[in-house]
């Protein structure tokens, strides 16, 4: 005699296609950019641009070699302070997570000191080593290093204790359990601080660039906008957005293939 058989529903469910979900962020943008470019064939101040005419305007740029370099600019500045700041905070954050000596020394600085905006250093950074890259560099290198030490450092931390005296009594050293145990624990938060500092270190990218440079898309939208060019303005704008868009997307590619078994197990 069979038992009672199971539904299948659940199964299909939790199979169905989830396309048209996936959609629904670029339906959204379509439907924004179509709104946008109907409400710019009405009466508006000639600052404001549409989505047609920016785009024409955008390859224009690039045909003219006008904007590749302010964009090199910007990423020659960018790239070296987010690696260098990130790096350093991961470092220190996971040491910290694990070393109370190493806790009680840097704790109470970083925690003290991250609510501050690091646009303020910029000044005395300028007074150390000049108005050139480095400074811009450093006070990115600043911004990014916060998120990443404080994510690392909780990354550390919640290890689970059952797994790390699992590994001593089987015999692994401190710095296998560090490698084997703490790193792989603490990596889904040491990720997620490290696209909070991605988004930081373009932010911090602008602001050093419209304070004080010659060159960069802070710069070309500040120019831009002081001398009326409203059309590079907003050709800049797009290039700052994209930029950002495929740096997060090339972060997100990065995680989903470090941290493979975390999706595995989360399906």
């Amino acid at each position: 005699m069979r038992g009672p058989q199971r539904s299948e529903a659940p199964r299909q469910s939790r199979g169905a296609p989830r396309y048209p979900y996936r959609l629904l962020p670029l339906w959204f943008f379509l439907v924004t950019l179509a709104l946008w470019q109907i409400a710019s064939r009405l009466d508006h101040p000639d600052f404001v641009l549409s989505p047609v005419e920016i785009a024409s305007h955008f390859t224009q740029a690039l045909r003219s070699g006008e904007l590749l370099p302010h964009v090199g600019a910007s990423l020659v500045r960018s790239l070296p302070g987010f690696v260098i700041g990130s790096l350093i905070g991961v470092a220190l954050g996971l040491m910290a997570g694990i070393a109370r000596s190493l806790d009680q020394l840097l704790s109470p600085v970083v925690f003290l000191t991250y609510p501050v905006p690091k646009i303020v250093f910029l000044p005395i950074v300028m007074l150390w080593v000049g108005i050139g890259d480095v400074s811009k560099t450093l006070i990115i290198a600043l911004a990014c290093f916060y998120p990443c030490f404080i994510n690392a450092y909780y990354g550390a931390r919640g290890t689970p204790t059952l797994m790390v005296w699992t590994g001593l009594n089987m015999g692994a050293r401190r710095s296998q359990i560090f490698r084997k145990v703490v790193v792989p624990s603490a990596l889904p938060l040491v990720f997620a601080g490290l696209r909070v500092s991605l988004a930081l270190s373009f932010i911090l990218l602008f602001s050093t660039e419209m304070i004080n440079a010659r060159s960069g898309l802070g710069f070309l939208i500040r120019q831009s906008e002081s001398s009326l060019r409203f059309d590079l303005m907003y050709v800049a704008i797009v290039a700052v957005a994209m930029l950002g868009y495929a740096s997060d997307q090339l972060l997100l590619l990065v995680r989903r293939h470090v941290l493979a078994w975390q999706e595995a197990t989360s399906r």
